[in-house]
């Protein structure tokens, strides 16, 4: 027994100095050091140079002029501005809900497909649009749903439909917004939970079926419980996307009608790179991250309760 033991320590001792060892060593260390250097030219970077920024006035035109926190007390008192956070965590909210309860219906429905196929045909279906532009999307479907010209508003008038104001009216045109974002997002939120229904044990299932659990009671019993830690990730990810809602809202109503679809990020935009008030615009960035880590760790909070980890 000693005998193998000094073999293996001697194995390992001529493993850990092989050359190519080094050299795989290398590479890892160089494919690490270009997502760090990735994450603080793009992530990092911008983050501190906006809350420094965020102290500042200027107008790229004239000398940075320091204001200490006077564009945070302009913020809490901008009626507009704050609107549009309402406006965003409405919508964001609306938009993850609906992610989460249609993907993981869509999951369910797709994973009872015993053909291998028919999965993959799905999968790749509903993930489709998720890798189109959300700019050339949200032309489209400006298009599509146009008030006096639209497709859909055409074909609701062949039954004698009158014209349905999509874009035109506040809770249309969040409803409407809305609906197109949970439709290009919805294939992650799926594939992710087919992936996770897939790797639910099979015995606990068997278990459950010679017990007699029917299949609405193996889905919120066993199925939703042991797949929770996924349900948790792409809630973050969808709401942390959702917050940052920008290109539908601005393309298709441009903030409109009135403010019912001004987010933050288009607030950010209007001050920022309309208005010449960057120092403005990146303390509306700061405060709308700051909302972003609170929402998200208060998501991590409820999760030590909701979510069960095998």
């Amino acid at each position: 027994m000693a005998a193998v033991t000094a073999e293996v320590r001697e194995a390992v001792v001529k493993r850990r100095g092989h050359p190519s060892s080094h050299g795989q060593a290398r590479f890892g260390f160089a494919m690490i050091g270009l997502s760090v250097l990735f994450v603080a030219v793009f992530t990092a970077i911008p983050i501190v140079a906006s809350l420094g920024l965020s102290f500042f006035s200027w107008d790229v035109i004239s000398t940075p002029e320091y204001v200490g926190l006077e564009n945070y007390q302009r913020l809490f008192t901008d009626g507009p501005v704050l609107k549009s956070f309402g406006v965003t965590l409405g919508m964001a909210l609306a938009i993850v809900v609906l992610q989460l309860t249609i993907g993981l219906g869509l999951a369910v429905l797709v994973n009872q497909r015993k053909l291998v196929w028919v999965r993959t045909l799905f999968r790749t279906a509903f993930y489709l649009p998720l890798l189109a532009s959300t700019a050339a999307v949200s032309i489209f479907m400006g298009y599509l749903f146009d008030y006096k010209f639209g497709v859909v508003n055409y074909y609701l008038n062949l039954p004698g439909i009158s014209n349905v104001p999509w874009l035109t009216s506040g809770f249309g045109a969040a409803a409407t917004i809305v609906l197109i974002a949970v439709w290009q997002q919805i294939g992650f939120t799926f594939v992710l939970f087919v992936a996770s229904l897939m790797s639910v044990p099979t015995d606990v299932l068997e278990a459950a079926q010679i017990d007699g659990a029917g299949g609405f009671r193996t889905l919120f019993r066993i199925k939703i419980p042991l797949i929770s830690p996924t349900i948790l990730f792409a809630a973050v990810v969808a709401l942390i996307n959702a917050m940052q809602l920008f290109d539908q809202p601005y393309i298709m109503t441009k903030g409109g009608p009135g403010s019912a679809t001004t987010t933050v990020t288009i607030q950010m935009y209007q001050k920022g790179f309309q208005n010449l008030q960057f120092g403005y615009g990146s303390a509306i960035a700061i405060v709308l991250l700051a909302a972003i880590l609170v929402i998200t760790g208060l998501q991590f909070l409820a999760a030590r309760k909701l979510v069960f980890y095998q």
